[in-house]
Parts: structure tokens; C-alpha cells; sequence
């Protein structure tokens, strides 16, 4: 699949079929993910695949329940999640720059987007959560205390072909000098 295809065709997911995605094609996005850029080359994004029914329900039950329906037939999530105070940092710890560790959640969705890009060329559908209970989802994965939970992304064979929703006209997004 050629990327502007990709691009055109990755939508937002809210039904999946009752059809268990490969591993081979988890890993797949994972290492697609792997590949994206970072500050200084840091590589502090992590990616925790969830894809037993137990762990499933477990961190199905840490999203709102709008969420928690958007996924509940999505045969695996991914966790995000960003290591803290390297990405645009100094050896020295000080931050390089006012965002701060906003370089480190910067990269972890370029990571994402990656992600994304390559589940829909393998024919997968995903959704991105924001809304999620962190604190739950460390606690039932032992995240460690220096990583940011970053979103959940569900991942499955899409059972819906929803209209993809009007994008903002280019002259509304960008300034060129």
C-alpha cells in the first residue's frame, strides 16, 4: 500500500470483528512504531500489547464506558506510554527547552501515527483513547513509575466502514511564507 493511500484510508474504529489479530502483525506495528523518529534519538516511547481475554477485560475496565464500548469487541489494545525527563533533556537532567518533557509525548505519537499507518496497510482498524484510568492500567501492567501512560490504542478487522469526517481546508491549517 503506498503511503497517501494509507494515509486516505486509516480511519477512526468503534466495531471490530470476532477475529483475533495475528501476532505476527502486533509485532508488526510495534516495530513500525519502533522506527519513527525521537529527540536525540532517545527511543523512550514503550508499547504494552494486551491481547489475553484476562488483561483484555482488565484494562477494558479502566476506560469510561463510551470507551470501553468503542473497543469492547477489539481483539487487542495497545498501551502507550513515554519514559519522563529524557526526551528533551540534557545529560544533566535541565530541560533543553521550555516543552519539556512535551518531546517525549511529541515522539511517542509520532511513534502512534506510525502505528497506525502501518495497521491499516495490513488491513487492521484502530482507535486512539485518551480517556483512560493511568493509575489502574500501571497498577495492572507494573508500568514503572517513570513512564507516562500515553493513550490505548485498539487494534482489530474493522466491522463498520464508517464516512471519514471533513477535514479543515488547508488554508484554515497552515501559513506559508
Amino acid at each position: 500500500m503506498e503511503l497517501q493511500s494509507a494515509l486516505e484510508n486509516r480511519k477512526s474504529i468503534r466495531s471490530y470483528l470476532s477475529k483475533d489479530v495475528e501476532p505476527e502483525k502486533l509485532t508488526a506495528l510495534i516495530e513500525a512504531a519502533s522506527l519513527a523518529p525521537s529527540w536525540k534519538n532517545s527511543q523512550t516511547a514503550r508499547y504494552y500489547v494486551i491481547h489475553t481475554p484476562e488483561k483484555l477485560e482488565q484494562i477494558r475496565a479502566t476506560l469510561p464506558e463510551f470507551n470501553r464500548k468503542n473497543c469492547e469487541q477489539a481483539p487487542a489494545l495497545i498501551i502507550t506510554t513515554v519514559v519522563l525527563n529524557r526526551s528533551g533533556y540534557e545529560r544533566n537532567g535541565e530541560p533543553t527547552n521550555e516543552l519539556g518533557n512535551g518531546w517525549g509525548f511529541y515522539d511517542c505519537g509520532l511513534g502512534s501515527m506510525a502505528l497506525l499507518l502501518k495497521a491499516t496497510e495490513l488491513g487492521l482498524s484502530t482507535l486512539v483513547m485518551g480517556i483512560r484510568d493511568a493509575a489502574k492500567i500501571r497498577e495492572i501492567l507494573e508500568i514503572p513509575e517513570n513512564e507516562a501512560v500515553v493513550s490505548v490504542i485498539s487494534v482489530g478487522y474493522s466491522d463498520a466502514d464508517p464516512e471519514r469526517p471533513a477535514r479543515k481546508p488547508l488554508e484554515k491549517l497552515a501559513r506559508f511564507f
